[in-house]
């Protein structure tokens, strides 16, 4: 595995010092105003020469990324380049780990299998040539569920604490971490039960986790120089200033909102995301890192500003559950979907943009195929995951969904 596995990562490193990685580094499909790295450069460079970045309207990365990639970052591609490519390889090296947690098999031959859905998705690799950093939200990601099928509570909860500072949403993985934390990987789907412990236990991972998550909130007030930067990184998911295209379902909505109706439209938006925590959270209550999996769904379907990692990550994460493929209904459509997406995207957007020959509805249109596809792969493995508890279909009966 080993040197496949060298191999995928020295041919992604080929592919990010071509042009390809020069052309894509702008692109709104791989990079939203909250990941790019262009804006990332120009918040550094204020930074740097003693400029408030956050007291002007485009720079939205947490402090965090400003202080660390301030001292690791110069004026140079090459060490970016190398950079944002071992950081890709970590997660994938992650995602492995998280399925010998769960299949209990140290080494095996599905282990490249693995490596290879996450390092070859184009809905992964394409955003780290881009040196977006949903890069390194998506790898840590990956290392919250590593440590969280380890049951390495410090860790897993270090990480999401992390992850929720880069990207508010990721907050919403907190209860079904917490279920895995208290419970184990293995798949369950075939034996649903009660969730084992009471829900009392996760009180003190609960702590935990704002004990972390309050100590960066505080060193990011340190590194800003006050709280102007929360108004401007987390308020940009809730108030949605920047209208920026992207794949996304919300831009195009609140920019054919009128501004007295735009407060309860974002409010919907915001609650409808968070509606879908607690159902998914007691349904596959026996099986959480199924749960998380389903809920990353959610998240990079209906996110604010997604990018193409973030549904790139949860079809990565299905190479994690073999044993849902035979009762999957629709993969062949729904493959055929995100492929048709994947190819009207950039075509539309050139055509909106680059020819002028197009408009918004144009862009908006291959959006709305995006989000179908996704929603239609979340629905699909959401069946699979219930369908394994019946198993087998015996003479004389079928299962019908009422």
């Amino acid at each position: 595995m080993a040197f496949e596995f060298a191999l995928a990562v020295a041919t992604r490193i080929v592919l990010a010092f071509s042009p390809l990685g020069s052309s894509l580094q702008d692109d709104n499909q791989l990079s939203s105003p909250l990941t790019s790295y262009s804006r990332l450069q120009e918040g550094i460079y204020l930074f740097r020469h003693g400029v408030d970045p956050y007291s002007g309207g485009t720079f939205r990365h947490s402090p965090l990324s400003l202080s660390l990639f301030s001292t690791i970052i110069p004026t140079s591609r090459i060490p970016p380049t190398l950079l944002w490519t071992f950081i890709d390889a970590v997660g994938a090296w992650a995602l492995v780990n998280t399925w010998r947690s769960r299949s209990q098999i140290p080494k095996g031959e599905r282990d490249m299998r693995i490596a290879a859905m996450y390092l070859i998705n184009p809905y992964i690799f394409l955003p780290c040539l881009a040196l977006s950093t949903s890069t390194l939200e998506t790898t840590l990601q990956m290392l919250v569920l590593m440590f969280a099928s380890r049951g390495q509570s410090s860790p897993a909860l270090l990480m999401l604490a992390i992850l929720s500072h880069l990207s508010l949403p990721s907050v919403l993985l907190l209860p079904p971490v917490l279920l895995l934390l208290l419970s184990d990987p293995l798949s369950h789907l075939a034996s649903p039960k009660p969730f084992p412990q009471r829900l009392r236990s996760c009180i003190p991972l609960f702590v935990e986790f704002t004990t972390f998550f309050v100590a960066l909130v505080f060193a990011s007030t340190l590194v800003a120089g006050s709280w102007g930067w929360v108004r401007n990184t987390w308020g940009a998911g809730l108030l949605l200033p920047d209208l920026t295209p992207n794949p996304g379902l919300w831009w195009y909505f609140m920019t054919e909102m009128f501004d007295h109706f735009r407060p309860f439209f974002l409010m919907a938006f915001s609650v409808h995301l968070i509606t879908y925590v607690a159902p998914l959270c007691i349904k596959f209550q026996h099986d959480p890192l199924y749960a998380t999996f389903l809920l990353l769904g959610v998240i990079g379907t209906f996110k604010p500003y997604p990018t193409l990692s973030d549904p790139g990550i949860f079809l990565s994460l299905i190479s994690l559950f073999p044993e849902t493929y035979p009762y999957l209904r629709y993969p062949i459509i729904t493959a055929l979907l995100h492929l048709h997406a994947f190819l009207l995207l950039p075509l539309f957007h050139h055509l909106w943009i680059g020819t002028g020959t197009g408009n918004a509805n144009f862009f908006y249109a291959s959006t709305l195929v995006f989000g179908l596809a996704n929603g239609g792969a979340l629905l699909d493995c959401m069946w699979a995951g219930l369908r394994v508890a019946i198993g087998e279909e015996k003479d004389g009966w079928a299962v019908t969904q009422e």
